[in-house]
């Protein structure tokens, strides 16, 4: 059985798990392991999403699972993203449950889920299942995700997000091939979404790596090719997982960055400075 969900195509034969850890053949199906298992449940201000320019102020019920489909050696949750089942405990929660709870803290200023920590797509079908249901009770689905994922699956499901944060890791192809991912891939699946919902999207600054002012500047001048009103969160990177010997991203040189992609888009925020 191949899964089709996004670029890598696994190729899995009955038992086997696929390279995000999430999704494996079982009784010749590709299904979601990580349906309905939750690893991280939080109340939290929209804006720690970030979005900084849908429904400011608002409170977000934000949840997580197991699993990704890159393997970012900077990854700043690879303690559930880079998990598999049973490698790290669970809470087993419906959709139903889920949106329960969403409904329950409305009046604490909860207006939706946001599918966030780990990478949410790979259990697309937990998130398409319980965006309906949010719907269904008048409130708002917000994605985080790192957008790598087939044009299909991607277009079926944004009728059901409100808004996404789009994680746009970098701007060149060798880059993203030494993250396990595709570039294209990810500036599609930003278009497409922008299409359909509100997006913002947000670029992790790693000092030597895909922090230079002309890859920046490259960044920028596409996203305004899509809409310039996009806002692009530039976010300092602090040592994790496979890079905690890595120095920081220098305060200065976040800001210069972001002066940078101001000539080009209406909004810029810096992030962990």
């Amino acid at each position: 059985m191949i899964c089709t969900l996004c670029v890598h195509h696994c190729d899995l034969e009955e038992g086997q798990t696929g390279l995000c850890r999430a999704r494996g053949c079982r009784n010749g199906a590709i299904i979601p392991l990580n349906y309905g298992q939750i690893t991280s449940l939080s109340l939290d201000p929209i804006e720690k999403k970030p979005l900084r320019r849908f429904h400011p102020g608002s409170l977000i019920l934000s949840v997580g699972s197991f699993g990704c489909n890159l393997h970012c050696p900077f990854c700043q949750n690879h303690e559930i993203s880079m998990a598999g089942m049973g490698t790290i405990r669970t809470l087993e929660m419906t959709p139903e449950q889920l949106v329960s709870k969403a409904a329950e803290l409305r009046p604490q200023g909860n207006i939706g889920v946001a599918y966030t920590y780990n990478e949410p797509l790979v259990g697309y079908e937990y998130v398409r299942d319980c965006a309906t249901l949010i719907h269904q009770q008048g409130m708002v689905n917000i994605m985080v995700t790192n957008g790598t994922i087939e044009e299909r699956p991607w277009r079926a499901l944004l009728p059901y997000i409100d808004a996404a944060n789009i994680d746009l890791k970098g701007f060149t192809s060798t880059w993203y091939r030494r993250l396990g991912g595709d570039l294209e891939t990810v500036k599609r699946a930003i278009i497409l979404a922008a299409e359909q919902c509100h997006v913002e999207v947000t670029t992790l600054l790693i000092p030597g790596k895909n922090d230079r002012v002309e890859e920046i500047r490259a960044l920028a001048q596409w996203l305004q090719g899509v809409d310039k009103t996009i806002p692009l969160h530039l976010s300092r990177f602090f040592p994790r997982y496979q890079m905690t010997n890595w120095p920081s991203t220098p305060v200065e040189q976040v800001y210069r960055l972001a002066r940078e992609a101001s000539a080009y888009l209406t909004y810029v925020y810096t992030g962990n400075c």
